[in-house]
């Protein structure tokens, strides 16, 4: 076993507001057929890799669970916890509007009113300390959203990650989560 541990995050499958470009938020929209389906590809790939996985934990919201528990039954991993800081970044009332066909400018402007970004970075931030804190020298599966995805991971790396796809799997250098801790602008975690 890594003495250390790895972290990998990884976005959830499809749903239908993904594919309608409707913005989910922290609203908790099911997968759809193509989104279970992602997860089973996702699964057998992981299964397949060097790295053998111990631990799986994820979001609460359903999409995040359910993709989850398909990966899970090919990795033979029970779902081990749902962490409330890895749900995705709230956009309060904007959620369910469509963002199809918006300009660049229209599209920013709605997704400025949502949580704060530095937030979702803090909390995710937070979530990945306290999941590492619980199972440590373990190889850790965490199945969440996709900006709390790129905000969180953009923070530990010092620079902006592109967008995350659906089932994308995003490895968390452990190095840049211990440095994290070390900075005064990510909060230490709290026990879970």
């Amino acid at each position: 076993m890594n003495t250390s541990g790895r972290i990998a995050l990884i976005r959830h499958g499809q749903t239908d507001w993904n594919l309608e470009e409707r913005l989910q938020g922290a609203t908790d929209v099911p997968l759809n057929d193509t989104g279970r389906q992602e997860a089973l590809t996702v699964a057998r790939r992981l299964h397949a890799g060097a790295t053998t996985w111990d631990v799986l934990v994820s979001s609460p919201l359903s999409r995040a669970v359910e993709t989850a528990r398909i990966i899970g039954g090919v990795l033979g991993l029970e779902l081990s916890a749902t962490c409330p800081g890895l749900v995705e970044r709230g956009f309060g009332a904007w959620e369910g509007s469509s963002l199809a066909g918006l300009e660049a400018q229209a599209r920013d402007a709605i997704l400025a009113e949502g949580e704060p970004a530095e937030e979702v970075a803090r909390r995710g931030t937070a979530a990945l300390h306290r999941i590492r804190d619980a199972h440590p020298g373990r190889n850790v599966l965490v199945v969440a959203h996709g900006s709390l995805i790129r905000l969180t991971v953009s923070v530990l790396n010092g620079e902006t990650h592109p967008r995350v796809r659906n089932c994308e799997v995003v490895p968390v250098r452990t190095e840049a989560l211990d440095d994290a801790r070390l900075r005064d602008d990510v909060p230490e975690p709290t026990a879970p």
